[in-house]
């Protein structure tokens, strides 16, 4: 399963960023959309504006031939390019004011900051073509100039001079016709401001999706390395199942020779006290509870505890200091599981002398566990009583266990509403302290 999951994470990384990439693309495609939209609104508009503005001015000029006079007089070189400029200028003044109004009060309001020109491209005298003008004139410009503009709007208008015949045919005679071609261009600085803005509500959505599908795969993930952490340790129990009987079994092995070669009448009980903890460790293994029956122990009981792990380790210097002389309150197999399980661990990690000390002091039992193995470090003190952790740096040699032993003493020990601590530094041994109260 953790060989799959290391397939997931590349997969779903190139999946995220497949995703990613489209939203990223769907977002740019949007903003081109919306980018459009808005200049097409606004092009619309000044397009409008700007035609009626030139219906207006055709109409005023077709009634008014000083248009017609200043091109002419342009035209043959009577004026210069600066007063003819001037000329158009002052002449389409009112129209840009009209223009400026139309700008500050449609677009301003929505927060659009729009500049705007128009132009005149071309002025050419029709009977021979001849161009007026050599590039186009700025007839109006706001005044922040244009640096990307959009096209707005391309007009183009005849002018002329006429004269009517005054003969009886009444024809109008035209003359010096010109055709003059306008542009309107304008750019909306803000553009981008705008688009975002109106897109927000688009965009945290989408990020809101992405951090979803992210977090929802992390979710995922860790279930799956959870899930991946108890099938191991099914499977470290269902490989090392045996290890935890090794004592009591061990124990009756070494009775049954006894009994082969010479009868001896502390034999038997010691088969009955491991045959009764082999009982207790399958139900605290199977069912994880302790049994209903208590059993009291007696002040002799902590003497066989020592003698049944002193003939199942014959080269274990185990060393007994007990002042119990009274029956105390708890179950006797459980407190031979305490014993049993803090010595068994001090032997397992390379104890040679292991002292327990019990003594009753103030209605509380006090239990002292000390060996010369080699000992732990400190940040293992916060993990060594969960269930199924083991330590596999100081195991030197190399025993494989299911990690249960210290998690069945803080379990009988909470049970009785004790207190366990520990002290221990590398090379230096361990020291367990339990203290448990109890009432006559």
């Amino acid at each position: 399963m953790i060989a799959k999951s290391k397939i997931l994470i590349p997969v779903f990384a190139a999946l995220f960023l497949l995703l990613l990439g489209i939203q990223v693309y769907f977002m740019y495609k949007t903003y081109q959309v919306k980018e459009r939209d808005i200049y097409r609104s606004v092009n619309d508009g000044l397009t409008h504006f700007t035609d009626s503005l030139e219906d207006i001015q055709e109409v005023k000029e077709r009634n008014d031939d000083s248009l017609q006079e200043i091109i002419i007089r342009y035209h043959n070189n009577e004026i210069n390019k600066r007063n003819f400029l001037n000329y158009f200028i002052e002449n389409r003044k009112s129209a840009r004011e009209r223009l400026i109004h139309y700008i500050d009060s449609r677009y301003q309001k929505d927060g659009y900051e729009i500049s705007a020109r128009i132009r005149y491209l071309s002025i050419v005298h029709l009977p021979d073509s001849a161009k007026v003008i050599t590039e186009p004139i700025v007839i109006f410009e706001t005044q922040d100039k244009l640096k990307n503009p959009r096209i707005a709007s391309n007009g183009s208008w005849e002018t002329s001079t006429t004269k009517r015949d005054d003969t009886d045919n009444g024809q109008v005679e035209k003359k010096n016709s010109f055709l003059v071609k306008t542009q309107t261009d304008f750019e909306i600085k803000n553009i981008k401001s705008i688009v975002f803005k109106e897109l927000t509500l688009l965009i945290i959505c989408c990020i809101i999706l992405l951090a979803g599908v992210l977090l929802l795969y992390i979710f995922t993930i860790r279930n799956l390395i959870q899930q991946q952490k108890q099938v191991e340790v099914l499977h470290t129990i269902v490989d090392n199942i045996s290890h935890e009987f090794k004592t009591p079994i061990a124990t009756l092995k070494i009775a049954s020779k006894a009994l082969k070669k010479e009868w001896n009448p502390e034999t038997l009980p010691l088969i009955d006290r491991q045959i009764s903890r082999l009982e207790s460790l399958m139900v605290q293994l199977h069912k994880d509870e302790t049994p209903d029956e208590m059993v009291e122990i007696q002040p002799e009981d902590w003497d066989f505890f020592i003698q049944d792990l002193a003939v199942t380790y014959p080269n274990i210097d185990f060393k007994l200091e007990n002042s119990v002389s009274q029956k105390l309150p708890y179950d006797k197999n459980l407190m031979e599981t305490v014993i049993k399980n803090l010595c068994e661990n001090s032997v397992k990690y390379g104890a040679s002398a292991v002292t327990i000390n019990t003594r009753n002091h103030s209605q509380h039992l006090e239990i002292k566990v000390s060996d010369n193995g080699q000992g732990m470090e400190t940040k293992e003190l916060n993990h060594i009583f969960e269930k199924f952790y083991r330590i596999q740096n100081n195991n030197i040699h190399n025993s494989k266990g299911l990690g249960l032993g210290l998690y069945f003493v803080k379990k009988i020990i909470t049970k009785y509403g004790g207190k366990i601590e520990v002290s221990s530094k590398p090379q230096a041994g361990s020291t367990f302290k339990i203290s448990i109260p109890y009432e006559n």
